[in-house]
């Protein structure tokens, strides 16, 4: 297998946790807010790592950066998280050289998405890469492979069908409203939170209901004045949670709180109530459901439902694969021919003053001596001489074994590039 190294002892990784294996509990324990990520990286940099992304979203907490051993990254996480590396063990996941760029392919182009095709991933993975380039963690080995998943993103949207319909964490919620709150258009919705997901959640509802049914909460109420201005909704503050719970039929519950903002404290209900709690860590207490009438969702459940859109989704996933594979090919070629470019450059430096040399013999012993003409001649030979090695190293099964013949063969010296 290759190898995708800066030195020789540094391996390229993709590690983390996501839905798959981890639950809500566990994804909330190992999720990292803006201050972490900041810190992570500047541990990072100190560490001796010189190149690493991080991202973190409600469905999944991942790194991927340049090691010598993958728990250098994995000590990174836990000591940005509340996660140990027990609990990362036993649900995480660990690729290397080619598996983590198929990886950081298949996550980008939403392949691995909770609900398939679903493409905000990409945005986060964008937002991660430009904060660590401003801090100085991203060389162009890493550059170049978030730049050709972000291609092969945006041709898979284009191309295909695969993000075809409206299916999102949010989307899936209000179908579940619907689906299961008989007469919606005389109940009270009341929505906690204005993060992305409470934001679309709020847009979602306000297309498929009357506006003065919805009423809108937020531990910073400028936020919710913002949002509401532009939906047309109520506002309440946050002072007032406790009395709206009493009077709506549904609660949605999408806060980035770190413990449970809601729980059968603060229930003093006189009629059922639906919450649907779509945040990670859970902001919804599982007490609630002690309290008669009330029943719990969390945005799990929401993500496994399938319907007809997602079954027409999964049709377009042989395109969407084929087109990973091109632009990956393309750039493991293009990492492939940086790897041994810089002994090419030195066996031509050799040759070219092996040329010199012999040139300068020739013009002191030969009175007639066409310089124009050997000058010609000598670099054409360089040149086929060099292309012969450049087709050797494409083609053969060890590149490492290929360089350093040539290194070794030639005496070469030069400083070492990574792929």
């Amino acid at each position: 297998m290759e190898n995708f190294n800066t030195t020789k002892s540094t391996s390229f990784y993709a590690l983390g946790l996501s839905y798959k294996k981890a639950d809500a509990a566990i994804r909330g324990k190992f999720s990292l807010n803006a201050q972490a990520k900041a810190t992570l990286l500047i541990q990072a940099e100190a560490e001796g790592i010189d190149s690493l992304i991080v991202t973190s979203t409600c469905n999944r907490t991942e790194i991927y950066g340049f090691a010598q051993h993958p728990y250098q990254l994995i000590k990174l996480l836990c000591a940005n998280s509340q996660g140990s590396v027990e609990e990362f063990q036993e649900v995480a996941y660990i690729y290397k050289n080619h598996e983590a760029i198929n990886h950081m392919f298949r996550v980008g182009t939403g392949l691995d998405s909770q609900i398939l095709g679903d493409f905000e991933i990409i945005s986060q993975i964008k937002t991660a890469f430009n904060e660590s380039k401003s801090n100085g963690m991203v060389n162009s080995f890493l550059e170049r492979l978030v730049n050709s998943v972000i291609q092969a993103s945006k041709k898979i949207k284009t191309e295909t069908e695969i993000s075809s319909g409206a299916t999102s964490v949010s989307f899936a919620s209000v179908q579940y409203i619907f689906r299961n709150v008989e007469n919606i258009a005389n109940k009270n919705i009341l929505l906690f939170g204005t993060g992305k997901i409470g934001r679309n959640t709020c847009e979602n509802l306000v297309k498929h209901t009357k506006h003065e049914q919805i009423t809108l909460i937020n531990r910073t109420k400028d936020k919710a004045e913002k949002l509401a201005q532009k939906l047309n909704v109520i506002v309440k503050d946050y002072a007032d949670l406790q009395l709206e719970l009493q009077k709506a039929d549904v609660v949605v519950v999408a806060t980035g709180a770190q413990n449970p903002t809601v729980d059968k404290a603060i229930l003093n209900l006189k009629k059922p109530l639906l919450i649907l709690d779509l945040s990670i860590p859970k902001n919804v207490n599982e007490n609630v459901n002690d309290v008669e009438g009330v029943t719990l969702i969390h945005m799990d459940h929401l993500s496994q439902m399938t319907d007809e859109t997602l079954e027409n989704r999964k049709l377009h996933i042989p395109q969407a694969e084929a087109i990973i594979e091109e632009i990956k090919e393309e750039f493991i070629t293009w990492s492939k021919n940086r790897k041994f470019a810089p002994t090419i450059h030195a066996l031509k430096e050799k040759l070219n003053s092996i040329k010199d040399g012999e040139l300068n013999f020739q013009r002191k012993k030969l009175s007639n001596f066409d310089e124009q003409q050997a000058e010609l001649i000598s670099n054409r030979i360089i040149q086929k001489i060099t292309n012969h090695f450049v087709n050797h190293l494409k083609e053969g099964d060890s590149m490492e074994e290929g360089i350093e013949w040539i290194e070794k063969v030639f005496q070469l010296e030069q400083e070492k590039s990574f792929l």
